[in-house]
C-alpha cells in the first residue's frame, strides 16, 4: 500500500519566548531599542533642574546644586541601573515581556493550552479532571484578586502615564524656543499639539521602522547631551564632587525641603518604560544600551548642567538647559540641540505606549507609549482587555505591535492635558505621581516573585523590597504632596481604569468558566439508531490507541475516538468494527438534557457548517448543543475550527491546517487553523476540504467504494459552507444564603453583568481581529447564568 498522505504540518508552536539574538543582530536590536525606548528617560535634562529650582526662584548656592546633582547622579545609579536593568530585568515573562501585569503572570501564571485538546470533540472539559496548581498560585490563591488589582493598578498608572510623557516632553522641547523667540511663548500649546498629532499619527508604522528612523536621531541626541556636558564640566571640575553621596545626605539635611525629591524624580521617570518594553527586545540588548551608552551621557548631561549653574548662576535660570548649551543664544550649535531635542521627544513616546498602557515628562516620547502598548498586548491577550484590533509591525519580534483606537485615543487624551494644563509646572506636577507609584508596585511584585515563583532566599526578597521599597517611598511621598495641584489627575485616571480592567477580568472570568464547565463531549449528547446502539457501545470499549511511529504523517487513532495523520510510511489496520461500521446514511438522534423527554432525529442537510471555537478546551462548545436545540439538523460536513497564532512571523498555506476525525460519528472534524503573527486571517475551506477527503481516503482504504462515495459526499456538500459564529447571552444568576443583602446584592450583580459587561462583550466581539465578512456568518446565542 502507498505511504499514507500527509495530513498534520510541520510542528509549530503556539508560545512566545523571548528574543533570542546575537552578534550584529544584537548590536541592530541595542541600536534599535535607542529609538524606542529612552526618550522620556533619556529627554529628562531637559527640564529636571528646573524642576527642582524653578525658574522664578534664586539661584541655589554652589553646595546646593553639588548635592542635587549628586541626587540626580545617585537616583540614576540606584533606580533604573540597578533596580531595572540590573534586577528587575530578570522577571520578565517566559514570553519576554515586561511590565507590572507581567509580573503578576510570574506568579499567577496562566494555563497552558495543548492544541491538540481544541480537535478533542469527545473528550471531557479539562474543566472536569482534577488538576494541580502551581505552588506559587497555591500559596497567594487567598491574595490573588488584591495582587490583580495592585497588578493592574500599576499597569493604568502607566497608561495614565503615557497620556502625560508626551505631554509634558514636547511641551517643555517646544518650550526651548522661547528662549531665543521670547515673543512665540504665547505658542507653545499649538505648536506642542501639533507636534502631538505628528507623534502619533507616525505610530501606525510601528517600532521597528520608527525605531530605525528615530534611534539615530537619539544616537545624536545623547551624543549631544554628553558632548556638551563634557564641556561644561571644564567650567567647574569640582562638579565631580556629586559622586561623592555624602553630598546628597547633606543637602537634604541643610535645605530640610523634603519637596526636592519630586523634582529629582523627574530625573527617572521613564525607568519603568526599560521593562515594559522588554517584550519588544530582550534583556541583552537593553542592558548594553542603557549600562553603556545611555547612563554615561545622561549623568555627563547632568554634571555639565550642574558646573554651569554654579559658574553663571542666575544668567541661566530661566530655562537652565537651553541656557547651559555651548555658544550664544540663537546660536548654530543651539539651534541643532533645539532640533533633536523635539525630534527626540517625539520619537519616544508614541512607541512605547504599546507595552502595558505607558509615559512621563518633558520631552516628546515613544518609550512610554510604545511600553503602553505593550502591556496592552499583554492585557488582551489574558482577557483583561476586551478584545482589540491589533496590527503586528514586525516580521520577527511579535510583541512589536500597533493598536489604532488605542493609539487615538491616548493622542486625544495628551492633546487635553497639554491644552488644560498649560503651565509646564503643572503638568509636571501631575506627572512624577504615577511614576512614583509604578515603581512601588513593581518593587513589591518582584519580592512576590523572587521568593514564590525563583525561589530565592527569603533575606534575598525581604531585603530587596526593604532597600528598594525604601527609595520608592521616598519618591512616592514626595510626589504625593502635589496631589491637590496635579497629580490628581494620573491617580484619577489609573484608578478607573483599573476598575474597568478588573471588572473586565471578573466578568470575561465567570464567562469562560460557564464555557468551560458546560464543554461537552459530541457523544454525549449525539447517538446513533437505537438499534445501533449496543453495537455502537461495543465499538466505542473495544477502540484503542494504534502505535503509531514517531515519522510525521501516520493515521492514529487518538483516546479510541479521534483519528488524525501523524507519521508517513507506517501502515493502518483498522478494527473490524471500527469507522467503517457506522455509515454515514444512520439516523442520528440528538439527547435532550432533561432524560425524561424523547431523543430528537437530527436530519442530515447536505452541506458544510465551520464552528467556529472562540476558547480553547477539550469537547465543544455548550453553543453548538444550543445551536441544535435550535435547529434540529446537522449539516453533512461538521468542521469545528480552532485558530492559533503561532510564534513564526509567517506559516506556508499548505501548513496552516491540522485535521483530526471523529471515529464514531460521520462527518464531525476538529480543525486547527495555525497562523504565523504577520498572517491575515485567510481561511480556506477548500483546504480544509481536501485534507479531510484524503484523511478520509486512508481511512477507508480496506473499503475503497464506501470510502470514495463518502468522499463524493463531502465534496458536494463543502459546494454550501456557512460560518457559524457562537455567543453567550449572559445573565447574573440568583444570590442565596446572605439574607437581606440578598436582593440588593443579586441587583447590583446583574447591574454589572448584564447592563454593563453584556453590553461592552456585544461591541468588542471576540472575532475582532480574525473573522472574515460578516455576510458569510451565522451567529448563534445562547443564554449562560454567570
Amino acid at each position: 500500500m502507498s505511504p499514507p498522505e500527509k495530513i498534520l504540518p510541520p510542528v509549530y508552536s503556539t508560545e512566545r519566548t523571548a528574543v533570542a539574538v546575537g552578534g550584529t543582530a544584537l548590536l541592530a536590536l541595542t541600536f534599535q531599542s535607542l529609538g524606542i525606548i529612552y526618550s522620556d528617560i533619556g529627554t529628562s535634562p531637559l527640564y529636571v533642574l528646573n524642576g527642582i529650582w524653578p525658574s522664578s526662584g534664586p539661584a541655589p548656592s554652589k553646595e546646593d546644586v553639588i548635592g542635587g546633582v549628586s541626587a540626580i547622579v545617585w537616583s540614576l545609579t540606584l533606580v533604573p541601573l540597578l533596580k531595572y536593568v540590573i534586577i528587575v530585568l530578570q522577571f520578565g515573562t517566559k514570553e519576554g515581556e515586561g511590565g507590572t501585569f507581567a509580573l503578576f503572570q510570574g506568579i499567577f501564571p496562566p494555563e497552558e493550552q495543548n492544541d491538540d485538546d481544541d480537535r478533542a470533540l469527545t473528550c471531557e472539559s479539562a474543566f472536569m479532571r482534577a488538576h494541580s496548581a502551581r505552588s506559587s498560585s497555591e500559596k497567594l490563591a487567598a491574595i490573588k484578586w488584591p495582587l490583580l488589582a495592585w497588578s493592574l493598578f500599576g499597569t493604568a498608572l502607566s497608561i495614565a502615564d503615557s497620556i502625560l510623557t508626551p505631554a509634558v516632553s514636547v511641551t517643555s522641547a517646544v518650550a526651548g524656543i522661547a528662549v531665543a523667540k521670547p515673543d512665540v511663548i504665547n505658542s507653545i500649546t499649538p505648536i506642542s499639539i501639533a507636534f502631538l498629532i505628528a507623534l502619533f499619527g507616525a505610530q501606525r508604522f510601528g517600532v521597528h521602522r520608527l525605531g530605525l528612523t528615530f534611534a539615530p536621531l537619539t544616537l545624536i541626541w545623547l551624543l549631544l547631551l554628553g558632548g556638551t556636558g563634557i564641556y561644561n564640566i571644564t567650567k567647574y571640575p569640582g562638579i565631580f564632587r556629586a559622586f561623592d553621596p555624602s553630598r546628597l545626605v547633606m543637602f537634604f539635611v541643610r535645605t530640610k525641603k523634603y519637596d526636592y525629591l519630586a523634582g529629582i524624580l523627574l530625573a527617572v521617570t521613564g525607568c519603568e518604560a526599560v521593562f515594559a518594553n522588554l517584550g519588544q527586545f530582550n534583556k541583552l540588548s537593553i542592558r548594553l544600551g542603557f549600562s553603556f551608552f545611555v547612563y554615561p551621557m545622561l549623568v555627563l548631561a547632568y554634571l555639565g548642567q550642574g558646573a554651569r549653574l554654579i559658574t553663571d548662576g542666575e544668567a541661566v535660570m530661566s530655562n537652565i538647559f537651553y541656557s547651559t548649551i555651548p555658544g550664544p543664544v540663537g546660536g548654530a550649535l543651539y539651534w541643532i540641540v533645539y532640533v533633536f531635542a523635539i525630534l527626540a521627544s517625539h520619537d519616544h513616546r508614541v512607541l512605547q505606549f504599546g507595552e502595558h498602557f505607558a509615559g512621563r515628562p518633558p520631552p516628546l516620547r515613544n518609550d512610554v507609549e510604545t511600553a503602553s502598548v505593550s502591556q496592552i498586548q499583554q492585557l488582551v491577550g489574558l482577557r483583561s482587555l476586551p478584545p482589540l484590533r491589533m496590527i503586528y509591525t514586525s516580521e520577527t519580534i511579535q510583541g512589536q505591535v500597533y493598536f489604532p483606537v488605542v493609539n487615538y485615543l491616548l493622542m486625544i487624551g495628551t492633546i487635553v492635558m497639554v491644552a488644560v494644563f498649560k503651565d509646564l509646572a503643572k503638568l509636571t506636577n501631575a506627572y512624577g505621581f504615577a511614576v512614583s507609584t509604578v515603581m512601588f508596585v513593581t518593587t513589591s511584585l518582584v519580592a512576590l516573585q523572587a521568593y514564590y515563583t525563583k525561589h530565592l532566599p527569603l533575606i534575598v526578597a525581604v531585603g530587596f523590597f526593604l532597600i528598594f521599597g525604601f527609595f520608592d517611598g521616598l519618591f512616592w511621598g514626595a510626589s504625593l504632596r502635589k496631589v491637590p495641584h496635579g497629580a490628581w489627575v494620573p491617580l484619577m485616571i489609573g484608578f478607573v481604569l483599573m476598575l474597568a480592567m478588573v471588572f473586565w477580568t471578573w466578568g470575561k472570568g465567570l464567562e469562560d468558566h460557564f464555557d468551560g464547565m458546560n464543554r461537552k463531549n459530541l457523544r454525549h449528547f449525539i447517538v446513533v439508531d437505537e438499534s445501533d446502539s449496543s453495537r455502537e457501545k461495543k465499538i466505542r470499549k473495544r477502540i484503542t490507541s494504534t502505535q503509531a511511529s514517531s515519522k510525521p504523517g501516520t493515521l492514529t487513532y487518538v483516546a479510541g475516538e479521534t483519528i488524525k495523520s501523524q507519521g508517513e510510511d507506517d501502515e493502518v489496520e483498522e478494527d473490524d468494527e471500527t469507522e467503517a461500521s457506522i455509515k454515514a446514511h444512520h439516523t442520528l438522534y440528538l439527547v435532550p438534557e432533561d432524560q425524561s423527554q424523547p431523543r430528537r432525529q437530527l436530519a442530515r442537510l447536505p452541506t458544510c457548517a465551520v464552528f467556529h471555537k472562540l476558547t480553547s478546551g477539550r469537547g465543544v462548545p455548550h453553543t453548538f448543543y444550543g445551536f441544535l436545540r435550535q435547529w434540529p439538523s446537522l449539516p453533512r460536513v461538521v468542521i469545528f475550527l480552532s485558530v492559533k497564532t503561532m510564534n513564526v512571523n509567517r506559516i506556508p498555506t499548505e501548513e496552516r491546517y491540522t485535521v483530526s476525525k471523529v471515529r464514531t460519528l460521520q462527518g464531525f472534524y476538529g480543525v486547527t487553523y495555525a497562523l504565523g503573527f504577520r498572517d491575515d486571517f485567510n481561511m480556506d475551506v477548500n483546504e480544509i476540504i481536501e485534507r479531510i477527503c484524503g484523511l478520509e481516503s486512508r481511512v477507508g482504504v480496506n473499503d475503497e467504494p464506501a470510502a470514495f462515495a463518502n468522499i463524493q459526499e463531502i465534496r458536494e456538500a463543502a459546494k454550501q459552507t456557512t460560518h457559524i459564529v457562537p455567543h453567550y447571552h449572559v445573565v447574573s444568576h440568583g444570590i442565596r444564603g446572605l439574607g437581606f443583602l440578598n436582593a440588593p446584592i443579586a441587583w447590583v450583580r446583574a447591574l454589572l453583568i448584564e447592563a454593563l459587561y453584556r453590553r461592552i462583550a456585544t461591541m468588542f466581539p471576540e472575532t475582532e481581529n480574525w473573522l472574515g465578512s460578516a455576510d458569510e456568518i451565522i451567529r448563534v446565542g445562547i443564554n449562560a447564568e454567570i
